[in-house]
């Protein structure tokens, strides 16, 4: 898609508009978000085109929607706190992404890495994620469907990881694909009692550090 039409749409108008945008951001800021980088691909990306058309008008909402398959985009708070959190510590050149989703939080980051690899088990949700990332012309992605459980083995080690589902307990495969100083950004535990947490790999141990509450779809084992 290009011409006109295609920027009017992720320009955004109305409830879609930069001016809305720029409230979020500033929402954001208000809860917390500091880094500049962050802030800047929060108001940057158009996350309207992320979501059905009827949900356009709450896309710059500091919400969860539904994009079907019974999965969530984040809402832009948690996904600005899952990149800040995963930044911090220095700059990422391999990145694992797992839960592409709609997309979004794939946006987000992508510009903010190197290399960024996402895996995704439901595969209409990638082939809608993989249109939308390449209509914004971001080009250091590499997609794959997959299991999550299992990481992506091939471009391992990592030195940043972001898991966009809840595990009930961080899967080992993910943890032995980090490199040593890599950091796992991820959300743990059952429905109702999940804490964001951000694991450091060191050359004996792994460092765990709770960044607060959270809610998100569980991470399932196996595709559809």
């Amino acid at each position: 898609m290009g011409g006109p039409v295609a920027d009017v749409r992720l320009a955004g108008i109305g409830m879609t508009s930069a001016r809305t945008r720029d409230r979020l951001v500033q929402r954001l800021r208000e809860q917390g978000i500091r880094s500049p980088e962050v802030l800047d691909r929060i108001r940057n990306v158009p996350r309207h085109i992320f979501v059905d058309e009827a949900l356009s008008s709450r896309a710059y909402e500091d919400t969860a929607l539904p994009i079907g398959h019974g999965q969530t985009i984040s809402q832009p708070y948690i996904v600005a706190r899952m990149t800040e959190a995963l930044l911090e510590g220095g700059p990422l050149f391999n990145v694992l992404e797992v839960g592409t989703g709609c997309g979004y939080q794939t946006a987000v980051l992508a510009p903010l890495v190197d290399k960024l690899y996402s895996i995704e088990r439901i595969e209409p949700l990638l082939k809608r994620a993989k249109e939308r990332i390449r209509e914004l012309g971001v080009k250091n992605v590499r997609f794959r469907h997959g299991d999550g459980y299992r990481g992506w083995p091939t471009h391992a080690p990592y030195d940043g990881m972001l898991v966009a589902a809840a595990p009930l307990r961080v899967p080992d495969a993910l943890l032995e694909q980090l490199k040593v100083g890599g950091r796992l950004i991820v959300p743990v535990g059952p429905e109702g009692a999940q804490e964001l947490v951000r694991f450091t790999r060191r050359e004996q141990k792994i460092e765990r550090q709770n960044l607060g509450p959270v809610a998100f779809v569980p991470l399932l084992e196996g595709t559809t």
